[in-house]
């Protein structure tokens, strides 16, 4: 069973990942148009087309989803805090993206080829990882079957798409103008981001982390359903418009070799080796955008310490990071028989 005979409502239908997931329904179910569109007051009326029909954009209120199905919602986390859980006492399944209800212990967050199981547990809504979060979990998963992870450091290098479409414009009119002698004048980013990256995506929290990196930590122990790993982030925004980069160093219980990672993260699904240096062979934003696998390369032994690996991960975050994870979760939802809202 597929998603085809449900119908779907969209939250933030017209930002970059509401896009991207009529995008990826569009692709995946070319035939489908049971659908309802919605976003904000402000975005409501206008015209999008999906699979030659044309929609007009609904506003969201709490009256959205009587006769919904499935509820994707990629907004602000506040209107997910307030229509997530009316969209799912209405009987229908919600899928969140926001960081509203992710670390709610009743709620389960899900990369479907890592922890699908837990979907048999949900209450109506259910949470995706943050975008950076979920390559990092993907090619953490398949290695701890060689051994137990004790610790994870993961330095990230995260595309502007990641903070919406108002920094992909910023982008485009610094590098112009600055290209020309002009002043950079940041607005959508706290800095300058043409020709620049600054270690600061989200808040500060007190313990000198930013909340972006908190998630990463919290999140990898939630998903991984191990709370004793040791994990340790630093976040930042580089003049990329799409996917983000993580350079990860693994380490283990006891020593794992580059060839067996190799191995075990060629048979993970969803996750592509491109790990041939010598040939310049190695992931890169510029190829993963579009793409729906993680990809991983540069695995090699970790200089600092015996039993570690370090490796280069890239992924689309608008797709894996997002809107695909999104859509797998109800995919694998329906096949575990697992969307059992009221309307269900």
């Amino acid at each position: 069973m597929d998603l085809q005979g449900l119908k779907l409502a969209v939250v933030g239908a017209t930002g970059a990942v509401g896009q991207e997931t009529l995008r990826l329904i569009a692709a995946r179910y070319p035939t489908h148009t049971n659908l309802k569109l919605l976003a904000s007051r402000r975005s409501a009326g206008r015209r999008i087309d999906v699979n030659g029909k044309t929609f007009t954009v609904g506003e969201t209120t709490d009256d959205s989803f009587d006769d919904v199905d499935l509820v994707f919602i990629s907004a602000r986390t506040e209107d997910s805090r307030r229509f997530g859980p009316v969209a799912a006492a209405a009987g229908a399944m919600v899928i969140d993206d926001s960081s509203a209800f992710r670390m709610d212990p009743g709620v389960p967050l899900v990369v479907p080829e890592v922890n699908g199981d837990d979907l048999d547990w949900h209450d109506g809504i259910v949470s995706i990882p943050n975008c950076s979060t979920t390559p990092l979990v993907m090619v953490a998963h398949p290695l701890r079957q060689a051994s137990p992870i004790r610790r994870i450091i993961a330095d990230t290098y995260q595309s502007v798409s990641g903070a919406g479409g108002a920094a992909m414009n910023e982008l485009r009119h610094q590098t112009r103008t600055v290209m020309h002698g002009g002043p950079a004048a940041p607005d959508a980013q706290p800095q300058q981001i043409a020709f620049n990256v600054f270690p600061h995506i989200d808040s500060f929290t007190e313990s000198g982390y930013t909340r972006e990196e908190q998630k990463m930590i919290d999140e990898s122990r939630k998903i991984l359903h191990a709370p004793e790993i040791a994990v340790s982030a630093t976040c930042v925004r580089v003049p990329v418009f799409v996917s983000h980069c993580v350079a990860a160093h693994l380490e283990f219980a006891e020593p794992v070799a580059a060839g067996e990672a190799r191995e075990l993260l060629r048979r993970m699904p969803g996750v592509t080796v491109q790990d041939d240096p010598a040939a310049s062979v190695y992931p890169m934003p510029v190829d993963a955008a579009g793409c729906d696998d993680v990809f991983v390369g540069r695995i090699r032994k970790d200089a600092s310490h015996p039993n570690g690996l370090a490796m280069w991960v890239v992924t689309d975050n608008l797709v894996k990071g997002a809107a695909l994870n999104a859509l797998q979760i109800a995919e694998h939802a329906v096949a575990r028989g697992a969307v059992h809202g009221k309307r269900s």
